[in-house]
């Protein structure tokens, strides 16, 4: 079991009897109250999403079901497709693939670990860091070096947007915690 604030997207969960994977998590903390959980789900067997609010301490029952190491092939509208070291593919949906689409990239060659449920492939868990080389930001603002000065930085071949640190520049190969979006370092 664990709590809800140490759910992530792509987990499985059981809420309401049934299996639902985890879509997105929000968690808001306030000063007198306990932390909030939001959460988008999606429904494993039926076509059906809701979105729901936990308290952060609240139990849940984790699903653990077959992984497998796989590498992202390529994008057949509306499918991901991934293909293991035995080059079998599996086909997940991009209604599944939560926030990790935004990191999936033509030509990526980190491992990601596809989730299976009864022999489907469900949903798909990134490495907790990747490595992405930056397409566009602004130049560094001369002068402006107090405190963490950070700009919005474009992420080859992907829509994504990443706030970086000022010293960053076009072609930078930066590093970025794919659970929060945040920018970590550059590599």
């Amino acid at each position: 079991m664990k709590t809800a604030h140490e759910i992530r997207p792509g987990n499985m969960i059981m809420f309401n009897g049934s299996p639902w994977v985890v879509q997105k998590t929000e968690t808001t903390r306030s000063g007198r109250n306990a932390a909030i959980v939001k959460m988008k789900l999606k429904h494993v067997l039926i076509d059906s999403s809701t979105e729901t609010t936990f308290k952060g301490e609240d139990k849940m029952d984790v699903i653990v079901l077959e992984r497998l190491d796989c590498t992202y092939s390529y994008f057949a509208d509306p499918m991901y497709v991934f293909m293991d070291a035995e080059y079998n593919q599996y086909d997940v949906e991009a209604d599944n693939m939560g926030d990790a689409a935004k990191y999936i990239v033509d030509g990526m060659e980190e491992q990601c670990q596809v989730t299976f449920y009864e022999g489907k492939a469900i949903s798909v868990e990134l490495p907790t860091t990747i490595v992405r080389e930056v397409g566009y930001t602004e130049p560094a603002a001369r002068g402006d070096t107090s405190g963490k000065v950070m700009k919005p930085a474009k992420i080859v071949g992907s829509d994504l947007e990443v706030m970086v640190a000022d010293f960053v520049k076009e072609g930078d190969k930066i590093e970025i915690d794919t659970r929060t979006g945040e920018f970590k370092k550059r590599v």
